[in-house]
């Protein structure tokens, strides 16, 4: 239970008000409007975002901690920024690291904390996982003569298997490495379980939320992690990339970095000049999330119960999409069933025919949904698809049961043709 529920949700901006701040819902595609289905590898932007954007190029643009006003002005935004992002997170502006993305990031931590590890510690990563969050941990345990233990998913279910991970989980575990929810397969993993398992062995937690972000608020206290990152293009924001640190660790932990640089504060764990706007354009998109109610005092107010609301509607959704594809001769689904927790993201096939060719068929008709392994290789593997890959559709808060509709005509469609 949230503390938002006694709040009204009914004061959160229907779906069609949404739709209206998205200029990019307005394209064509062969006479049709182009239904995007494609927001877990990155969603639409809303106009108040790109404003901010250009906002900022336009009128502040300028490198930091100078004496003139572009400069200050600069800092200010950032701080903004970082207020912004914490209060997305839960956390405090000093537990808040910019950086190019989560990969980029999750490299620049995994070096950083690989310099307290020693040979022989062991690390636990996931065969769910974006491999964003399985290679930087590899390669580092290729670098330190670290052992990477890996727990298994379930193929059936798309989900994890927990006494795997209880087995692997030892006195030499040093960290964990886990997804909060699979892109490819819309599963969400009890990371606080995993956390706390992980600190009663003494290892640190490091949580992926990159796909969970846009759909669940992350909530940083409440999971209890030591890290977690994410990425604003997934919601609804620009390439830019967040990493949230436990305030203590991130002082002691010792980031590679220039001798002129920060030696304390999130600022030690940034390298070179940020991508300012970009960060800003993510402090916006956290602010259009925000703005998408009246009800509540604080932004955390505003953003969690805007945040339950569309769970709701998207729950609703991936429902229909589930069963009108589970209903359609040569279709399978994989993942959870509507009924588990999960994303509103749906992974399906369509016998043969591969998915790329699938993702093709449905764009002709104005729908776009990616395809592939979308960097989750091994789950891609464990389910036999190697090759073949993947269609993955994915509602965001702009999708609408009609757009759900098209794109499970459009499926039928293909798949009418196939048997021509």
């Amino acid at each position: 239970m949230t503390d938002t529920q006694h709040l009204d949700r009914s004061r959160v901006l229907g779906t069609a008000q949404i739709r209206s701040h998205f200029p990019s819902l307005d394209r064509l595609h062969n006479g049709q409007p182009v239904a995007y289905f494609d927001g877990p590898g990155g969603t639409q932007v809303p106009r108040r975002v790109a404003d901010a954007v250009v906002e900022y190029l336009y009128h502040h643009n300028a490198n930091t901690e100078w004496a003139y006003p572009t400069s200050i002005e600069t800092d200010a935004a950032l701080l903004f920024a970082r207020q912004a992002l914490a209060d997305f997170l839960n956390a405090s502006p000093a537990e808040i690291v910019f950086g190019a993305n989560m990969t980029t990031l999750t490299f620049h931590l995994s070096r950083a904390l690989g310099r307290r590890l020693s040979a022989g510690d062991e690390i636990i990563v996931t065969e769910l996982d974006h491999h964003a969050n399985i290679d930087p941990w590899v390669e580092l345990a290729k670098e330190r003569g670290l052992c990477i233990r890996m727990v298994r998913m379930i193929p059936e279910t798309g989900q994890l298997d927990w006494d795997d991970f209880s087995r692997q989980l030892n006195a030499r575990t040093r960290i964990v490495a886990m997804g909060a929810a699979s892109n490819a397969l819309g599963t969400i993993n009890d990371v606080r379980a995993a956390t706390e398992m992980a600190h009663e062995t003494g290892a640190m937690m490091f949580v992926d939320a990159v796909h969970y972000a846009p759909h669940c608020l992350p909530d940083v206290r409440a999971i209890g992690c030591d890290f977690l990152a994410c990425s604003a293009y997934k919601f609804n924001g620009p390439h830019i990339g967040i990493l949230y640190g436990r305030n203590d660790l991130l002082e002691a932990t010792d980031f590679p970095r220039l001798r002129p640089a920060h030696q304390t504060g999130p600022e030690k764990a940034e390298t070179g000049t940020l991508n300012h706007e970009g960060i800003i354009g993510a402090a916006a998109a956290v602010d259009f999330f925000s703005s998408l109610t009246s009800a509540g005092e604080t932004r955390r107010e505003h953003l969690q119960l805007v945040f339950d609301e569309l769970h709701q509607r998207s729950s609703r959704l991936v429902r229909g999409l589930w069963d009108g594809l589970s209903s359609i001769g040569g279709v399978r689904v994989y993942g959870p069933p509507p009924g588990v927790e999960r994303t509103p993201t749906v992974a399906f096939t369509v016998d043969g025919i591969n998915s790329r060719e699938v993702a093709r068929g449905l764009a002709e008709r104005g729908v776009f949904c990616s395809h592939g392994d979308f960097y989750a290789m091994t789950v891609v593997d464990r389910l036999g698809l190697a090759g073949e890959g993947l269609v993955r559709a994915g509602c965001a808060m702009y999708t609408t049961r009609e757009e759900v509709g098209r794109l499970l005509e459009a499926v039928r469609s293909i798949c009418r043709s196939r048997a021509m």
